[in-house]
């Protein structure tokens, strides 16, 4: 916390007075899985796990933990992969994931609000039957709208639609001290002071909890096509990127995934992709108009053909299609089920992203340490598994630190930054608070300041620093 008063523990008899529901409060024996992130390595402990299912529950139970100094660890679904759900100081868990309801559909001016519990599926099939369109694509499509919104989720269509920030008009969030705020507005222009809903998005939980979202809504696109492209090897297609952006061809989607990887997400889903002869894949998606669309496909062709991929091949077929898509939304987990790994989401600028590939194979091939590469090209996104394979732990994590250490510094050097769209939580914070500057640091923590004085939401996550820590003497 921000000072040196003790934290308080959960009295579950003043939490059921809340809640008046024993079976949405658990004080014992809480699962491990509400304890940790989905990748379950970090595991941390609380006093209560609560389940609210309105705002005014919500600014209760924060009322209560800010007036007795009671940590509270915000989470949704719990597909964060960094560690933000893990309640590192116990107290309150306060799970999302009954607020789940789909509040408004306002078609004449394209927003629809939703409580932060909705899963981004539900969501996306909701407003696409009334012939509307909700862009932001993050893999996980089981994840809460409400926890996109804290890591500013951004997903396969970013290259072309933007992340989840360029979609959220407006929140309702509960701030620490149980005080209800709404930020943001159906308005498509706002200049009307601060942007407070700025600040919540993106902040992993640690300034607000967010109960209701207002979220911008765009028609749905008549046609929309994907075409996977096999090269040789994965620097060819990499270096084919560039060309495709700069083709006017406005794709949706620009993927890339080493078949290495691949090879691990056919065998976890049993799903064969076409031509297993390749090195690297590009896969392409293109929306809009069935003419433009078709058009825009074919000028990509003679373009990735003449720069040497093996093949264009339009999924036309619509399991077909659906099949690539789902081993590509699947790798993490792939990975993850073949060994441990250590997921990485560095983003670098597009025309950096060539140099920074070379560097992790390089890397990879002086360490010995397997690393695969997939990713949004589009964007500069680029994700890395970081596999452990036989090692034993003192290796693994002796390695790991030091593979990791040239990794973030390198990705900083080419002008990238920490992480693209999984947050900082705990498991980047070392290599976050080492690359940012002091003052930015002392701005972000003034700011937490601000709006939680007692530090209870999700403390020592992200950007938050202590005294102990890394770039606290500059905070």
């Amino acid at each position: 916390m921000n000072n040196a008063e003790q934290a308080g523990t959960a009295d579950s008899r003043m939490l059921l007075d809340i809640v008046k529901d024993q079976a949405r409060l658990v004080t014992a024996d809480i699962e491990p899985r509400y304890l940790s992130d989905t990748l379950g390595r970090l595991a941390g402990s609380a006093d209560a796990l609560v389940f609210p299912v309105s705002t005014g529950e919500v600014s209760a139970i924060l009322r209560y933990a800010y007036d007795n100094r009671i940590p509270v660890t915000p989470r949704g679904a719990g597909t964060n992969l960094v560690g933000s759900t893990v309640p590192l100081k116990g107290g309150i868990i306060l799970d999302l994931s009954l607020m789940n309801r789909i509040l408004e559909l306002d078609k004449d001016t394209f927003t629809v609000t939703v409580e932060s519990g909705v899963l981004l599926q539900d969501l996306q099939a909701h407003v696409e039957q009334e012939g509307l369109f909700y862009p932001p694509d993050p893999g996980e499509k089981a994840s809460t709208v409400g926890g996109n919104i804290s890591t500013n989720a951004g997903g396969m269509r970013a290259v072309k639609y933007g992340v989840t920030r360029d979609y959220v008009r407006g929140l309702e969030v509960v701030l620490a001290d149980g005080r209800v705020l709404t930020v943001g507005s159906k308005n498509v222009k706002d200049a009307s002071g601060l942007s407070l809903k700025s600040l919540i998005i993106g902040s992993e939980g640690t300034l607000a909890v967010i109960t209701k979202c207002m979220l911008r809504l765009l028609p749905k696109p008549e046609a929309s096509v994907s075409v996977l492209v096999p090269f040789a090897d994965l620097q060819t297609g990499i270096r084919s990127v560039l060309s495709i952006l700069q083709a006017n061809a406005d794709p949706t989607a620009v993927e890339f995934m080493e078949r290495k990887v691949v090879r691990l997400g056919e065998e976890f889903l049993g799903i064969r992709y076409p031509r297993p002869d390749a090195g690297s894949y590009i896969l392409l998606t293109f929306d809009g108009r069935r003419a433009e669309v078709a058009e825009k496909a074919e000028r990509i062709r003679s373009l990735v053909l003449h720069r040497g991929a093996l093949d264009f091949i339009v999924l036309d077929d619509e399991r077909t299609a659906a099949d690539v898509w789902k081993v590509r939304g699947a790798l993490v987990k792939a990975v993850e089920a073949a060994s441990e790994q250590e997921p990485v989401d560095i983003v670098v600028p597009i025309s950096q992203t060539t140099a920074f590939i070379d560097f992790v194979n390089q890397l990879e091939a002086e360490s010995g340490m397997q690393m695969v590469s997939f990713g949004h090209a589009g964007d500069g996104n680029v994700h890395l598994c970081v596999v452990r394979g036989g090692r034993g732990e003192q290796d693994w994590r002796g390695e790991l630190k030091h593979n990791m250490e040239l990794v973030y510094a390198k990705a900083y050097e080419l002008g990238g930054l920490t992480s693209g769209e999984h947050g900082i939580g705990v498991s980047k914070r070392h290599y976050f608070l080492r690359e940012t500057a002091g003052d930015n640091l002392l701005v972000m923590n003034r700011i937490k300041d601000a709006l939680d004085e007692r530090h209870i939401l999700n403390d020592r996550k992200s950007y938050i620093v202590t005294g102990g820590e890394q770039g606290a003497e500059t905070v």
